[in-house]
């Protein structure tokens, strides 16, 4: 089993849409990138920490590459908006990947260059690129948010019209037994 980690806004929403794919096993939301030991929600959406809303994505490389993993995270949020999604504002929001070697952090360099190149976004890509450091994992009320959660307001406005779009794009990476 192979780790990817991944920041692209509120990480409920990511990590919604990675739980569906095919050979992921495992998806925890979680925090990385800032100095706060341990940090907390509350702490990490003041921005002040320098934590990213991050989810871990433990994934089975025979049955997806972290390249298509790298697909999915820019096809499913917007990587051009410089630390913000949608009303999601500040660094804790930014759009990043934390490369665990060099592989990752070539691959994913060679993605951005590549989706450049085609002109799939209409601005620059701002994601950064920076290696992974100490990954602190959310509280519990933030893991499977969606599943937990879908009669809320936010599930049902901004994550499920989200996953909407990925089922129509990613089809065919999705796990079988959510398309029944």
């Amino acid at each position: 089993m192979q780790i990817a980690t991944f920041g692209g806004g509120c990480f409920w929403c990511t990590e919604a849409v990675f739980q569906t794919l095919n050979g992921v096993s495992k998806v925890t939301s979680g925090y990385m990138g800032g100095d706060l030991k341990h940090p907390t929600y509350m702490e990490i959406c003041n921005g002040n920490t320098g934590h990213a809303e991050v989810i871990q994505i433990t994934f089975d490389e025979s049955v997806i590459s972290f390249s298509e993993l790298l697909l999915v995270f820019f096809k499913t949020h917007n990587p051009t908006t410089l630390n913000r999604q949608g009303n999601d504002v500040g660094t804790q929001y930014r759009s990043v990947v934390f490369y665990k070697n060099e592989d990752q952090r070539k691959l994913t360099e060679k993605m951005i260059e590549d989706l450049t190149k085609q002109h799939i976004f209409d601005k620059p890509i701002t994601t950064e690129v920076s290696p992974a450091t100490e990954f602190y994992e959310a509280e519990d009320y933030h893991q499977n948010y969606f599943s937990n959660n879908q009669g809320k307001p936010y599930c049902a406005f901004v994550i499920q019209p989200k996953l909407n779009k990925f089922a129509t794009d990613f089809r065919d990476k999705i796990k079988t037994e959510l398309l029944e």
